[in-house]
């Protein structure tokens, strides 16, 4: 099985290392094709007005100077010569991606862009909170939320999300299969402040986001200490307005 690993962290990045770790005990065929640099909240954004450039950083680990989309598009496009990754890991993040999060996410973008592919791709995300544990409970776990995934049948342009608790690992509850939860940005803080050359700027902080915790949710998973595994489709149509709004144009 070939693996490909990204990430929106970056090359350098610690949890890009604990998912190399993790996927060398799935697999002897693993490559990486990160950010160069940080791309937090990146989306899933395309670079067109600039080059991007492809750097090695040793046997199958290259980085390239664009987003995460940039990363597994590029990847995609010149790294497989003979044939394509059967599986894409995306991770693990410095933080978790719950609810809504998963439309600023760039990890899960990368995702996306393998699943837009027709390759299997996952998410994965560790949450931190005050008391740190860093990425002990994805490091433990990761293999075991992995390898049961792969080969699940999967529809077209569909992926799965996975987020870690912010526990120690043998803290961590189990697994569980939910739905995407709900965040409430509209609360999310605003800092205001002054540039040395006095021009205001504006910056978004997210410490106040209030989590709307409906029963089988990730949010809900999560927060009470268990992994949460998300399937994720990226068909946005509301199939059931359909009818309502045709008929408006029928008047």
């Amino acid at each position: 099985m070939r693996i490909l690993l990204t990430n929106d962290d970056g090359i350098h990045a610690p949890g890009l290392e604990v998912l190399e770790a993790i996927a060398r005990t799935l697999s002897d065929d693993v490559w990486t094709c990160a950010p160069a640099e940080e791309q937090s909240g990146a989306g899933h954004s395309l670079t067109l007005h600039s080059p991007v450039r492809l750097r090695e950083h040793g046997h199958q680990r290259y980085s390239v100077t664009g987003t995460p989309t940039d990363a597994v598009n590029l990847a995609l496009r010149k790294l497989f010569t003979d044939f394509k990754p059967d599986l894409v890991l995306s991770g693990i993040n410095a933080g978790e991606n719950l609810g809504d999060d998963v439309t600023y996410s760039g990890t899960i973008s990368a995702a996306m862009e393998a699943a837009l592919a027709g390759i299997p791709a996952i998410g994965l995300s560790q949450a931190f909170r005050a008391t740190e544990h860093g990425f002990a409970a994805a490091a433990a776990w990761g293999a075991q939320v992995i390898a049961p995934l792969i080969g699940v049948p999967m529809a077209k342009r569909t992926l799965i999300n996975v987020n870690f608790p912010a526990l120690a690992a043998d803290e961590v509850k189990g697994i569980k299969v939910v739905r995407q939860g709900f965040h409430d940005y509209a609360r999310g803080s605003l800092v205001e402040g002054t540039d040395p050359r006095g021009r205001p700027y504006f910056w978004f902080g997210l410490e106040d986001v209030e989590h709307t915790l409906d029963h089988g949710t990730d949010l809900e998973a999560v927060g009470d200490g268990y992994i949460s595994v998300t399937p994720l489709q990226l068909d946005f149509t509301d199939h059931a307005a359909i009818g309502t709004i045709a008929e408006q144009f029928q008047k």
